[in-house]
Parts: C-alpha cells; sequence; structure tokens
C-alpha cells in the first residue's frame, strides 16, 4: 500500500512538472497560469490603485518603450520556438510608481510590470532599465512566483489534496501567493531563491538582447549596483539573492550567449 502512495505520489508531481524556457529547468508547477495571472492582476491593481503614480512624462515613456520592446522580443522567441502559448493570458501592463527610496522594480505573473522611480539614478539610461524590466520580466516568463507558491503548497499542506485547496481559491491561498516564507522553512529556501534570481539574470540577458539592448549594459549596472549597497549586507549564504560579485562573474560567462540574440536598433 505505501509503494502504491510513493507511486501515485511521483507521477502526480512529475505530471506536475514543467521546463523554464531557455534553460530547460525541470520545475514544480501545481498552480495553473490562469489563476496564478488571475491572482496577480488582482493584487497588481490594488498597488497600482494605492500608488502614487510617476506623472513624470519622460519617465513614464522610457519604462513603456523599454517595456514594450523586451515585450516584443519575448514574443519573438516564443513564437520562434512555437511556444506561443506559454503567454496566452499575458495582459501586459508597465507602470512607473512614485518613490524615491524604492530602488527596485518587479513583473507579476501575466506580464504585470511596476518600476519604482528609485531605481532610475542607478539605471542611467534605457539600458540599464532593460536590465532591470528584463530580469523581472524574466522571473515571471520563468514562472517563479507559481513555482514558489507550489513549494509553498507542498511545505503547508503535505498529503492533503493540493487540487482542492487550489479550486477553492481561499484567501489562504491567496496570501501564500504573495507572502513571504516563515522563519521556520526560509534558511531552507533560500538557496532556492539564489537559484530564481540567477536564472532571472539569465532569461533577462538574452531578452534585453532581443530588445536591441547590448547586454554587456548588465556588467556596468550590477558594478553601480555594488557601489551603492551598504558594506554590511548579509553573507551570500544568508541570502535570498546572489551577491554582487557572483552576480557579475555569471553575467560574464553568460554574454557569449546572449550576444547571440542581439541586434542593435
Amino acid at each position: 500500500m505505501l509503494r502504491k502512495i510513493v507511486r501515485l505520489a511521483a507521477l502526480f508531481f512529475l505530471s506536475a512538472c514543467t521546463t523554464v524556457p531557455i534553460t530547460g529547468r525541470s520545475q514544480l508547477s501545481l498552480v495553473s497560469d490562469s489563476e496564478i495571472n488571475s491572482l496577480a492582476a488582482t493584487q497588481y491593481r490594488e498597488v497600482i490603485a494605492k500608488g502614487p503614480l510617476s506623472t513624470n512624462a519622460q519617465q513614464i515613456a522610457m519604462v513603456r518603450r523599454v517595456g514594450q520592446r523586451i515585450q516584443a522580443g519575448v514574443e519573438s522567441y516564443f513564437r520562434q520556438q512555437n511556444a506561443s502559448d506559454q503567454l496566452a493570458g499575458y495582459q501586459w501592463e508597465f507602470n512607473v510608481i512614485k518613490d524615491d527610496k524604492q530602488q527596485n522594480a518587479w513583473c507579476m505573473p501575466g506580464g504585470k510590470v511596476a518600476v519604482y522611480t528609485g531605481i532610475l539614478p542607478i539605471t542611467q539610461d534605457e539600458t540599464g532599465l532593460a536590465v532591470v524590466m528584463g530580469h523581472e520580466i524574466a522571473h515571471a516568463v520563468a514562472k517563479h512566483g507559481s513555482e514558489r507558491m507550489s513549494q509553498g503548497l507542498v511545505q503547508q499542506f503535505g498529503g492533503q489534496a493540493l487540487s482542492a485547496v487550489l479550486a477553492k481559491n481561499s484567501p489562504a491561498t491567496q496570501e501564500m501567493a504573495l507572502q513571504a516564507f516563515g522563519v521556520g522553512s526560509q534558511l531552507g529556501m533560500l538557496k532556492y531563491g539564489r537559484n530564481q534570481e540567477s536564472e532571472a539574470d539569465h532569461l533577462g540577458l538574452i531578452f534585453m538582447a532581443l530588445a536591441g539592448y547590448n547586454p554587456q549594459g548588465a556588467i556596468a549596472f550590477w558594478q553601480r549596483m555594488d557601489a551603492r549597497e551598504n558594506a554590511a549586507a548579509p553573507p551570500e549564504f544568508l541570502s535570498t539573492h546572489p551577491s554582487n560579485g557572483t552576480r557579475i562573474a555569471n553575467i560574464q560567462r553568460e554574454l557569449p550567449e546572449a550576444r547571440k540574440y542581439y541586434k542593435p536598433r
């Protein structure tokens, strides 16, 4: 009986695995694209409604121009791979949130992008912004949000019927899609988070190159970011992100691949 349960569980998780584009990594995906995109769209509307949104026409135009070029590059790549269905349900949006203290940007599943004004002095120009937006869009395209939520479902519900939990779309399920892991499981998930970050760097290089931005610019951006960060940053093994030094080294190794996709505009 135990062996039968184990076999059934193995078959279930194998059937719930998907493959990350470009890297080919296998990932757990217990949440449907339509459900995660719906949750993301709801949260995005709430964040954008709170704002405040930037009224700087130049900033808004630049973010939307870079975003739309990367969007076109991503869609072109998937079309060439006969995999446009993986972008089904995407409704791209690009907004600028006025917060000069937030050196940040993000992309929710379904192509919902926000860039904070605080990151713009570091990006400096369109190429630097393409590094950031390519990286964040890569998180969405690689379905990292769904993967994280799936890991959380496995941790929280164990052997329970996960499909039933998801089908109810309860407040707890919605919260799980957005909240950070608790202290008990956080350290165990840190390397997992770093792997996602490195993967997003890799895909982001290719996406910015497809958009016509020189991927070499990623090195300069991360050097600028490194110069601004606090010297008392936590050790890499206690961080969800790779150190900037590790990041730069990885990007330098991946540049030859990204250059194959680069056609200057």
